[in-house]
């Protein structure tokens, strides 16, 4: 709002004193960022107090964990915070009229209500049995079902291919090496460093793959001569869905210690980041051989008030925290990572710079698994970790609770720039 303010300003002749900033997207990034964190810092503390006046308080679970007892009464619903820190500036700063920042608004918008109402219904269920004077035990039925969840999560899914794929503004431009371009329809013609290039639209969905030259796979490629075409697109679209609910899930499994979900998101972002800058640019691109995705210059602001949004609630959020974020944060910040994954095209990475959400993941899973297989095998549920998800596991093993999120932390940061240099690795 304020970007498109001055951009009108600029063409009734008036100009004021720092206008010129919001000219260069590198000043409007770094604007989100200090505008991310005096939100959540300042504001965070306000909504701290809110909460404990509504005695919106985490409910704890006796699992013999470490420390455990000390959470109890926490505020919960702290991912408000986070929303807020990234909305306020991306809708400032950004350009809103580009359809990548439309989408991400709408991601963090979507699964924040749907883990806000999550984490209301399970407060609620809490004061219920106060007022009536029966135990609460967290974990009850009392929040949305899994499948309302999912439906939540589907549902943003569908509308992150289906724009993707569909909107004239979210096309990946692919160089056209022919010498005949006087047929060829749809076509850029970009000078680079002296020399005309032209670049055409591709007609079907391609991605990032590691390894190999040229780092692009086309989703036909799944298919059989005989089914591709509109085949390939519906492919695709389950293709996202499956991403989207998969790192959102994996990120709210993430969230059982102070600070670990909030951590592994910022420098999650940090990557995303990269990504997002090397695609857009098209000197990075053709450096690192990549393809060039337009437009998607704005999206790094919105990346930048994540970031920030991420980084300044861990000042709350710390061991020992003050505040939760809730599923109204980690359904949040996971449906926004895979959404902004799929959009810079690196989709195929996710397994890698997401490690730690996926490993959380697949750690429930086996134990899950394992101990049904066991229990109808030998009469008796087996397990193969001392606890799900995975950083329980640690506990239950006597590692302190800050030093498994430090770790956790370095894990990610490796992953991370791991995932960088594959562009690089063919």
């Amino acid at each position: 709002m304020l970007y498109h303010l001055i951009d009108w300003l600029k063409t009734v002749g008036i100009k004021f004193p720092g206008s010129a900033l919001f000219q260069f997207i590198t000043s409007r990034v770094l604007l989100a960022v200090i505008l991310s964190l005096i939100i959540t810092t300042v504001f965070g503390k306000k909504l701290i107090q809110y909460l404990r006046k509504k005695q919106v308080g985490e409910s704890v679970r006796d699992l013999g964990l470490q420390g455990e007892q000390q959470k109890k009464g926490t505020p919960t619903m702290g991912g408000l915070i986070i929303i807020l820190a990234i909305l306020v500036p991306t809708l400032l700063l950004a350009d809103l009229q580009k359809a990548y920042v439309r989408v991400m608004i709408f991601s963090t918008i979507w699964l924040g209500v749907v883990g806000f109402i999550d984490d209301y219904l399970k407060l609620r269920a809490k004061k219920i049995a106060q007022q009536q004077g029966v135990a609460y035990k967290k974990g009850d039925k009392d929040g949305l079902a899994g499948w309302f969840k999912i439906l939540g999560q589907v549902g943003l899914g569908l509308v992150i291919g289906l724009t993707v794929l569909f909107n004239d503004n979210t096309k990946v431009w692919r160089e056209y090496l022919g010498d005949d371009v006087s047929n060829v329809k749809n076509m850029k013609t970009i000078k680079f460093q002296g020399v005309e290039r032209h670049f055409v639209e591709a007609n079907e969905p391609i991605t990032t793959i590691p390894f190999v030259k040229g780092h692009e796979f086309n989703y036909s490629k799944l298919l059989p001569a005989s089914l591709r075409g509109p085949f390939t697109n519906i492919l695709y679209v389950l293709i996202v869905i499956l991403i989207v609910t998969a790192v959102s899930n994996g990120a709210n499994l993430t969230d059982g210690l102070d600070g670990l979900a909030t951590g592994v998101s910022a420098i999650i972002g940090l990557c995303l980041g990269v990504f997002a800058y090397a695609s857009g640019n098209l000197i990075l691109a053709d450096y690192l051989n990549i393809m060039y995705i337009p437009n998607l210059g704005e999206l790094s602001i919105f990346i930048g008030a994540m970031v920030g949004a991420c980084v300044g609630f861990l000042w709350y959020n710390a061991y020992p925290a003050q505040v939760f974020m809730g599923d109204t944060g980690s359904l949040m910040l996971g449906g926004v990572i895979a959404a902004l994954s799929i959009i810079v095209r690196k989709e195929l990475l996710v397994p890698i710079f997401c490690g730690v959400f996926l490993v959380e993941s697949l750690s429930v899973m086996i134990q899950v698994s394992y101990f049904k297989y066991t229990k109808k095998k030998y009469g008796e549920g087996r397990r193969v970790f001392l606890m799900s998800p995975l950083h329980h596991h640690y506990q239950k093993l006597g590692y302190h609770e800050s030093k498994i999120v430090t770790r956790f932390w370095i894990v990610t940061l490796f992953c991370v720039v791991f995932s960088i240099v594959t562009l690089k690795v063919r």
